[in-house]
């Protein structure tokens, strides 16, 4: 089953190559909406988007740590499109679904090399991409998810194949991919924690 992209969510740590994709999604028609730092480098290449904070109408709080997790960012990637409750409770609290989840983790390897104190490496702890890859993973009949720089050309590819649509199997494809990855990160974490 294809499914159009209407809404993509972006919050990348690293932003090398992001123009790219951005420019395809605005060729499709599709909304983007990214947190703060990823919302200031599409802005400064006139790529326009909304930033997280306007669309769930919260500002992110306690230092940067609670941005992306709210209701409307999460029922948005968790909405299952065949269950008509989920349509209702979609329309009742006025959640648009998101289509596309497009992040990527701190680089937590290089930052327990840099950094030595256990107070600065718990702050480049991720909680919110994990979190929305979760959602998107289990989600995957109607979401994209995307976590590395290197898949955006396949992206690319499978949106100008079928004109801003994705397949069914396309989005098994990455769901698979992302959990592993999402696997590998998470260990890597309390490892660095548990070590200094």
């Amino acid at each position: 089953m294809k499914r159009k992209i209407a809404n993509a969510l972006i919050s990348v740590s690293d932003k090398s190559d992001l123009g790219k994709i951005a420019k395809v999604l605005k060729k499709y028609n599709i909304n983007i909406i990214s947190s703060g730092g990823t919302f200031k480098y599409l802005k400064k290449m006139k790529i326009k988007c909304r930033e997280i904070s306007h669309y769930t109408e919260f500002k992110e709080m306690l230092d940067g740590r609670v941005k992306t997790l709210h209701p409307k960012i999460h029922s948005g990637i968790l909405f299952d499109r065949s269950k008509k409750k989920h349509i209702k409770q979609m329309r009742k609290n006025n959640f648009e679904p998101v289509d596309l989840v497009v992040v990527n983790f701190y680089p937590f390897k290089e930052t327990i090399e840099k950094i030595k104190a256990k107070s600065k490496i718990i702050e480049k702890i991720d909680i919110g991409g994990p979190s929305m890859v979760r959602a998107a993973a289990k989600n995957f009949k109607d979401v994209v998810i995307i976590t590395s720089k290197k898949d955006y050309e396949d992206l690319i590819k499978e949106l100008k194949r079928f004109n801003g649509k994705t397949t069914l199997a396309f989005r098994e494809k990455w769901h698979v991919k992302h959990l592993v990855s999402l696997l590998t990160t998470t260990p890597l974490s309390l490892t660095g924690l548990i070590m200094n």
